[in-house]
């Protein structure tokens, strides 16, 4: 039995606007920023190994995605051409990241202006 509240009914990578599209059965449907998908990854690379350890991720405007991995019927693995490829992405975790995605770039942004960092865009 599945324990997923939230399902995909598609997902479609758009290489050129770098922007993985994702569709659940419950109707909601996200446009994902690589670059949010990259900063906000689940792996302990990018959160660390307990609250406070995460590691800002900085310069990662122009990553793209260069692979998909299906983990199991629960998640992906999301490669990206910058090298990463450890973070596991659960349904839960992109539908809370579609869900919640202006409040967390707008903290990405405002992490990247703390630590002076100036985007290139």
């Amino acid at each position: 039995m599945s324990t997923n509240k939230h399902t995909p009914t598609e997902l479609k990578l758009h290489q050129e606007s770098r922007v993985l599209e994702i569709a659940f059965d419950s109707g909601d449907k996200y446009e994902l920023p690589c670059e949010l998908l990259r900063v906000y990854s689940p792996s302990a690379e990018v959160q660390g190994h307990g609250p406070g350890q995460e590691v800002l991720q900085k310069g990662k405007e122009k990553v793209n995605i260069k692979g998909i991995e299906p983990v199991g019927n629960y998640a992906v693995c999301l490669q990206f051409d910058d090298g990463h490829e450890t973070g596991i992405y659960s349904w839960e975790f992109l539908h809370d990241l579609g869900a919640n995605k202006e409040k967390k770039w707008e903290s990405y942004l405002n992490r990247l202006e703390q630590a002076g960092y100036k985007r290139k865009v």
